[in-house]
């Protein structure tokens, strides 16, 4: 890194290191989401139908990245993370008093617009502080650090909510936002160089839509979460309604996918520096695909089994911890000047992506689960199709990220 070494690893007022406030600004999205899922069926029986609320907190999540991108390229990534940390503590404080339905759905629109905020500034300070070509590095050890925290989670939250109520999920989400939050403040100063301009770059959409390399890499990130998406939004019931685990058994299952994802991020890493990242991409895309096929077999030769469902998702897994920070950084590489929008448009794709594939194969789940597990598993082989094509197709017609400065020498 040259000269800038010494910055990049401490950019904070406080002498907090980059590299330990990234994963934790990350961890914000699977604290908001594992950490809930365990709590899905007694809220809904508590309040009523609460699928309404994840649904719409990932709407929120996908929409509020728009507006968050451009606001941190104009105005700067510290002011919008710090707002968008405060709103988090908030929104996620009145999911916990909620006392009805639209109350918790309110809440958790806010708090996934916030959480887009925050995730935001995280992913564009990477591209702000380090090339192109260290962008999957950094984010796979950021990532790395976010499956720490994903291990944690669903399991927290599945005890919490056998032990204490489903209320105490979400003041402990406003908990981690509060300490982030302070650790912020003191430790996180601006990356962005030019935050005070005026105004935003001429022609930004459309230049970030233009460039090759963002619609390749964002829509591996958008296909590889999608498939994922299903999972979280479905597990709960096939495997606590449909196969009979309780919450605190559940909770062990993705807290054991984000096992995998962590020893995934860190091969990811080696795999960059000895394969390349194409073809790191495309091993981790033949895992995406291999991972479905084995839940499939699982669901026509024994339904009512659980290994099939959970070594597949182990399998999917690896391939997501590999996608996920190739996709966040190539998103961004050949940006650097607008890379606050190129990340909002490409979490914007990951949550549309996610949102579409949920709302298709929920229509296929009823109260009496007779398409089993499937509705859970088809769209993850189709991720993994997908997820090959790209990999093998589109990705190898790319030029190489460049090697130099970290604005790329613009």
């Amino acid at each position: 890194m040259g000269g800038r070494a010494e910055s990049v690893e401490s950019p904070g007022r406080g002498g907090i290191p980059f590299v330990l406030l990234l994963p934790l600004l990350l961890a914000a999205q699977p604290v908001a989401t594992d950490s809930y899922l365990p709590a899905l069926p007694e809220i809904a029986r508590e309040l009523g139908s609460a699928s309404a609320s994840l649904t719409v907190f990932v709407l929120a999540f996908g929409f509020g990245q728009l507006p968050c991108g451009p606001l941190s390229d104009r105005i700067g990534r510290r002011p919008v993370l710090l707002g968008g940390l405060a709103c988090y503590a908030l929104a996620a404080l009145g999911c916990a008093l909620a006392n009805g339905i639209p109350m918790l759905v309110a809440c958790r629109a806010l708090q996934g617009f916030s959480m887009a905020a925050i995730l935001v500034c995280a992913r564009a300070a990477v591209r702000d502080l380090y090339p192109a070509h260290e962008g999957p590095h950094v984010m796979a050890r950021g990532l790395t650090g976010l499956g720490a925290i994903g291990l944690l989670a669903p399991v927290l939250g599945a005890y919490t909510v056998q032990g204490a109520g489903w209320r105490w999920v979400l003041a402990g989400m406003a908990v981690y936002a509060l300490a982030l939050f302070a650790m912020c403040l003191r430790g996180f100063a601006e990356t962005r160089v030019h935050a005070t301009d005026p105004a935003a770059p001429a022609g930004s959409v459309r230049a970030v839509f233009a460039s090759r390399a963002f619609r390749a890499w964002a829509s591996l990130a958008a296909t590889t979460y999608g498939g994922m998406f299903c999972f979280l939004l479905l597990s709960p019931m096939v495997y606590i309604s449909y196969l009979g685990l309780s919450p605190a058994w559940y909770g062990w299952i993705p807290a054991g996918g984000s096992l995998v994802y962590i020893f995934s991020t860190t091969w990811c890493r080696r795999m960059l520096r000895r394969r390349g990242v194409v073809r790191t991409v495309q091993l981790g895309a033949r895992l995406s695909l291999a991972g479905p096929l084995v839940q499939m077999l699982g669901c026509w030769l024994a339904p009512m089994a659980v290994w099939p469902l959970l070594l597949g998702h182990a399998i999917y897994c690896m391939g997501h911890g590999i996608h996920q920070p190739c996709g966040q950084a190539g998103a961004v590489g050949d940006l650097p000047h607008l890379a606050g929008r190129a990340v909002s448009w490409s979490g914007f794709a990951m949550m549309a992506t996610a949102f579409t594939l949920g709302q298709i194969a929920a229509r296929f789940v009823d109260a009496q689960f007779s398409n089993g597990a499937w509705p859970m598993v088809l769209p993850m082989a189709g991720a993994g199709v997908v997820l090959v094509l790209i990999a093998h197709l589109w990705l190898p017609r790319l030029p190489a990220p460049p090697v130099g400065n970290r604005d790329g020498g613009g």
